[in-house]
């Protein structure tokens, strides 16, 4: 009787951690983000930090995972509202396109940013990404009912999460809502004959 709450604040106390690691990320970059300032700012001792990610490196690589979870379960969440055929092409857009802003991204930049001098850290954040890149290339296929199998499709698709990627990093100095709403717009028109007639709104959740 007594496993299961454990288990459960076990898997708490991880998740704190782990949004902790987010927020610390997001706000004093990858140098001086320790497990201990992670430790404090979950609300959990050092000791208890140190249990569940005994390294900084076992904490990163933890987070990065959590960070492509919430980012994928809000995307297929979303999904379930699309509008069927090429009328997705536009709301699809939208939300692919605004995927990378906002404390996450800002987070995973300071790791992309740091992994590219420090080889340790690199070899552990490289693979990771690697996985999570083809995840999200996915769901992105999935979003829009894309044929990959017809020629430049599947090139359209990874075009629109490079250029989500570069408009995340347009929109960290400053507001470029407006510029991307335009640039939205005009992007959807690309993806339109890459949009089944046959899709449906959903996004499958297994592999």
């Amino acid at each position: 009787m007594t496993r299961e709450p454990r288990q459960e604040r076990s898997r708490a106390t991880r998740r704190r951690l782990m949004t902790a690691a987010v927020e610390c990320l997001a706000e004093h970059g990858w140098t001086n983000t320790t497990v201990a300032l992670v430790a404090e700012r979950a609300g959990v001792s050092r000791g208890a930090a140190q249990h569940h990610f005994p390294t900084r490196e076992d904490l990163v690589v933890a987070t990065v995972e959590f960070l492509a979870e919430e980012q994928i379960a809000e995307v297929r969440s979303r999904a379930e509202t699309l509008p069927p055929g090429r009328r997705r092409a536009l709301p699809v857009a939208r939300m692919l396109l605004n995927l990378y802003t906002g404390p996450k991204f800002r987070a995973a930049l300071h790791l992309w940013v740091a992994a590219s001098t420090d080889e340790a850290l690199r070899s552990v954040l490289a693979p990771l990404e690697a996985r999570v890149g083809r995840e999200s290339h996915r769901v992105a296929a999935e979003l829009l009912g894309a044929d990959e199998s017809r020629p430049g499709v599947r090139e359209t698709v990874q075009t629109t999460l490079d250029l989500a990627r570069g408009l995340g990093l347009a929109s960290l100095l400053s507001d470029d809502s407006k510029r991307r709403e335009r640039l939205v717009r005009q992007w959807a028109t690309v993806l339109e004959p890459v949009v089944e007639e046959r899709s449906g709104g959903r996004v499958r959740s297994g592999s």
